[in-house]
This record gives C-alpha cells, sequence and structure tokens, in this order.
C-alpha cells in the first residue's frame, strides 16, 4: 500500500519532537492584544491609499462637474444623497476590512503548555506552522504578507492591505459591493450628462472649460467601468464561496472537505450574523460568530 505525501507528513507531525514546543517563544499576553489591526506592507499601503483618492476623484467629478452646475434641483439633491450614501459606506467598509483582524492565530502558540491543554488522544493529529511557530487550527492557512495564520482565510488582498478572512470577510464583501454600486451609478450619469451636454451648450452643462469636462468624463467612465467589472466579479466569488463553505484557497489547493456540510443560508449568517436583518448592510454591525473552538486545532 503506498503511503501519500500528506499521510507521510502527519504521520510525521505525531511525534512530540517534530513540534519542538521549546523553541517557540510564548504568545503576548491579554493586554497587548487590544492593540489595533493594520499591516505594514508599503504595496498595500499604496494600494489602499489610492482606493481612496480613486473614490474621492469620482465623489469630485459627480458633484462639481455634473451635478452642481444642473438646473435640475432634485435631480442633483437625489442622485447627490444617494452616491455619497454609498461611497461612504463603500470607504467605512473598507476601512473595516483594513483594520479588523481576519482571525490571526496566535503567534507562538505551539508551547508545550498549550498542546497539553488540547489533551490529544492517540491518533489525533495536531498542525505547526514553522514559519509563525503556532499551532494551525483546522482551515488556518499562512500569509506571507500578514506573517500570520489565518482562520478560513481567503485571500491577501493589497486594496485593503490585509488579508480576507473569518473575522473580516463581511467588511470585503460590502467593499465589493458598495463599489460596485457607485460605479455603475457614476456611469448611468455619466450617461446622461453627455446626452445633455450635447443637446446644450457645452459652457452651460459644467462649470469647467469643455475640454476640461470632457477628459474629467471619460476618465470617470473608464474608471467606473473598470472597477464595476471587477468589484462584480469579486463580489460573486465572494458570495459563492461563503455559500459553498469554502475558500479561495481551499479552491484554488483543491483540498479534502473535512468539515460538516451546512446550507447556504447557513454559512450566510455564519458571516454576516444571527439573524436577518439591515445590520448584513452595515459595516459597522459587527457579526456574532461565536467563540473559537479550541477542538478544531486537532485533526
Amino acid at each position: 500500500m503506498m503511503i501519500s505525501s500528506v499521510h507521510r507528513f502527519r504521520d510525521i507531525e505525531r511525534t512530540p519532537e517534530y513540534l519542538q514546543p521549546e523553541k517557540c517563544v510564548p504568545p503576548p499576553s491579554h493586554a497587548s492584544l487590544g492593540t489595533m489591526w493594520f499591516i505594514r506592507d508599503g504595496c498595500g499601503i499604496a494600494c489602499a491609499v489610492v482606493t481612496w483618492m480613486l473614490v474621492f476623484y469620482a465623489d469630485f467629478v459627480v458633484l462639481l462637474v455634473m451635478l452642481v452646475p444642473s438646473r435640475d434641483y432634485v435631480y442633483s439633491v437625489i442622485n447627490g444623497t444617494l452616491f455619497n450614501t454609498l461611497a461612504f459606506l463603500a470607504l467605512a467598509s473598507h476601512f473595516r476590512a483594513m483594520l479588523t483582524d481576519p482571525g490571526a492565530v496566535p503567534k507562538g502558540n505551539a508551547t508545550k503548555e498549550f498542546i497539553e491543554s488540547l489533551q490529544l488522544k492517540p491518533g489525533q493529529v495536531v498542525y505547526k506552522c514553522p514559519k509563525c511557530c503556532s499551532i494551525k487550527p483546522d482551515r488556518a492557512h499562512h500569509c506571507s504578507v500578514c506573517k500570520r495564520c489565518i482562520r478560513k482565510m481567503d485571500h491577501h488582498c493589497p486594496w485593503v492591505n490585509n488579508c480576507v478572512g473569518e473575522n473580516n470577510q463581511k467588511y470585503f464583501v460590502l467593499f465589493t459591493m458598495y463599489i460596485a454600486l457607485i460605479s455603475l451609478h457614476a456611469l448611468i450619469m455619466v450617461g446622461f450628462h453627455f446626452l445633455y451636454c450635447f443637446e446644450e451648450d457645452w459652457t452651460k452643462c459644467s462649470s469647467f472649460s469643455p475640454p476640461t469636462t470632457v477628459i474629467l468624463l471619460i476618465l470617470l467612465c473608464f474608471e467606473a467601468l473598470l472597477f464595476l467589472i471587477f468589484t462584480s466579479v469579486m463580489f460573486g466569488t465572494q458570495v459563492h464561496s461563503i455559500c459553498t463553505d469554502e475558500t479561495g484557497i481551499e479552491q484554488l489547493k483543491k483540498e479534502e472537505r473535512r468539515w460538516a456540510k451546512k446550507t447556504k443560508w447557513m454559512n450566510m449568517k455564519a458571516v454576516f450574523g444571527h439573524p436577518f436583518s439591515i445590520a448584513w448592510l452595515s459595516p459597522f454591525a459587527t457579526p456574532d460568530q461565536g467563540k473559537a473552538d479550541p477542538y478544531q486545532y486537532v485533526v
């Protein structure tokens, strides 16, 4: 009978010598766990800043190029309020996705005391991450950017400068949804504004000169179209991932399902909170995901 590399690896991890708990630094005290989560990655920070700048640019063009010069006061108020509300929710979701701990496993928890507290039975297996010296829970993966093992890690997104994992997937889904909505809204308003300017005098349909107005509208149209496609695809893949209860990494690696299968509705409530309410659409409502089960470390 041939033994696969996976089974060989699990046999090695059954030996206490492999875990080497004496080489692990104990995790930080509870007093230091209240610090704000922020990834100091140059590329991620730059992408996050660019994201906010693009939203502010879109808001600038929508307000000062299209809505303020409009003669229809009701049209301007309704669209200005709707666009800015969606933009605010998009940035708030981005802020929460970026600064929320995605589900990091305590660094250096592969200590002798912690391993003994699991009360392992003969034949049970625990996995140790050699990079961050942590006992990995089931479905956790190591992120080379965050330098931590993340529970139910889907992927690392530079646009939010953070991993998308167990604790912040809701905010990432809301971010992609609201960006897609403001992109669609901006595209529709650009189309109507071009029609309005063709019918009227170009000098009267904007506070800027006609060449400047055209350039600003074309740039906004290109930005909105690009991000509408990108965020719509991301939103769809995230919702599919939640409904199937299979993260992006698990799909990519084609990992064997070792967890209980639940209904799509239960999977949605696990991410967005219990029960269904308007709070699902709010980036300020923290979903109640319960406490981590200590036995999910054991296979």
